[in-house]
């Protein structure tokens, strides 16, 4: 007798049900699927337009599709920077009544591109590096959390522009396990097994001439447990100071949100004489900036982005007819007079290329370049009016959207 078929999800959506889920994945029709860039994948991955979104559906077994979901809600719940889960279907069958393995279905992640993706672009020299300081604070983060990988690579990344750098989300959980915390062990061996997985997939780029044949491969898999390890201590190693430098609290606090991360809870303990204080960062948070302009805009951005529109933001407040104002008042003003008109300056056909806050972001440096170059002070609508025409325009799309050009991207790979 035929399993019925089943969706586990929080919120199943009926359109689902329309889906050809008899067909094995690798067989569905063009005129289903999205064609979007894909990166290196041990499964079969889809992507389908899907109630006005893109989904990703990726073909796996019953129980690990089950526990991919749980672990992927979890990382949701916490705000860990991954692909959103939207469900599980189980239960398909042929019309001849042979079973086909259960799917994993999320949400696709707007903008993000896979590494293979982003090296068929002309990029800057030390995209690999930026790529890897992404990675670095992405693995952090999982670690702080308790959250062991066991399949740290690029090919299990998303990337996104963040202003001048990139952030990395985590888009297969296959492996993965979520502990109260980590061992030195296990954050050891993660690292190791990521440093080893990205210096095979930097060799496969040099093989098929995406990164120059001059790179050193090796040193960038070992920046990565460089750059690891001097977050890590930035965000975890205990400080002692004399009693009569207290003010040393708060400049560990000012660093760590230098960093980008803030201090939730801090474990403060004193010498019985008194002479010695030790401080160690107890919980710490990412998204520092973030969260600021969050609050003061309500702009949700990426965290450099977000670092860079305060700067902006900071310097629009800092002037004499503004200085004695409230900055939430002042951010009102910034947002309705500055942010906005630039961001709808972009015609409508040309918004997929890019993040908002990442258009203005590179405004902001366009409009920098301009003044240098001719002496004076540029208007904000005179450098969008110019960065529209001489650098967005012939920019790629980003938004990976149904229609997508890829055919003069290099094979990605399949499963």
């Amino acid at each position: 007798m035929a399993k019925s078929l089943q969706i586990v999800a929080a919120a199943p959506d009926p359109a689902l049900l329309d889906l050809p889920w008899h067909i094995p994945l690798e067989e569905w029709p063009d005129e289903t699927i999205v064609a979007l860039p894909r990166g290196i994948s041990r499964h079969i991955v889809r992507f389908v337009k899907l109630s006005g979104r893109v989904i990703a559906i990726k073909e796996i077994g019953e129980k690990v599709a089950l526990r991919e979901y749980e672990l992927l809600r979890a990382l949701d719940r916490m705000d860990v920077p991954s692909v959103e889960p939207v469900g599980v279907i189980t239960g398909r069958t042929s019309p001849e009544g042979d079973p086909l393995e259960a799917v994993l279905i999320t949400k696709h992640l707007q903008f993000a591109l896979p590494y293979r993706a982003l090296f068929s672009q002309v990029l800057q020299p030390d995209t690999a590096t930026r790529l890897i300081d992404a990675l670095a604070v992405l693995l952090v983060q999982l670690h702080l959390l308790g959250f062991y990988w066991g399949d740290v690579s690029l090919s299990n990344t998303l990337f996104r522009r963040d202003a001048e750098m990139f952030a990395a989300y985590l888009v297969d959980a296959e492996t993965g396990e979520l502990h109260d915390s980590l061992t030195r062990g296990q954050r050891a061996y993660d690292l190791e097994i990521a440093r080893t997985n990205i210096i095979g997939e930097l060799m496969d780029l040099v093989a098929g001439e995406l990164l120059d044949e001059d790179t050193d491969t090796v040193a960038i898999g070992d920046l990565l447990a460089t750059r690891y390890q001097d977050l890590w201590a930035a965000l975890t190693e205990e400080e002692s100071f004399g009693a009569g430098e207290r003010w040393r609290v708060a400049a560990r606090i000012e660093k760590l949100n230098a960093l980008g991360f803030d201090v939730a809870e801090l474990d403060m303990s004193a010498d019985a004489d008194g002479t010695t204080v030790r401080i160690k960062p107890k919980v710490v948070d990412a998204g520092h900036h973030s969260r600021r302009l969050l609050r003061l805009t309500g702009l949700d951005v990426q965290e450099n982005q977000a670092r860079r529109l305060l700067n902006d933001l900071d310097a629009f407040h800092a002037d004499p007819i503004r200085d004695e104002e409230d900055e939430e008042f002042v951010a009102h003003e910034w947002l309705t007079d500055v942010f906005e008109p630039a961001v709808r300056s972009v015609p409508r056909d040309l918004r997929g290329k890019l993040e908002p806050a990442q258009i203005f972001h590179e405004i902001l440096d366009h409009r920098w370049f301009l003044s240098e170059r001719q002496s004076r002070d540029v208007p904000m609508a005179e450098a969008t009016a110019s960065y529209i025409d001489a650098v967005l325009r012939h920019r790629p799309d980003e938004k990976a959207v149904l229609g997508i050009d890829t055919q003069a991207m290099p094979v990605l790979g399949t499963d």
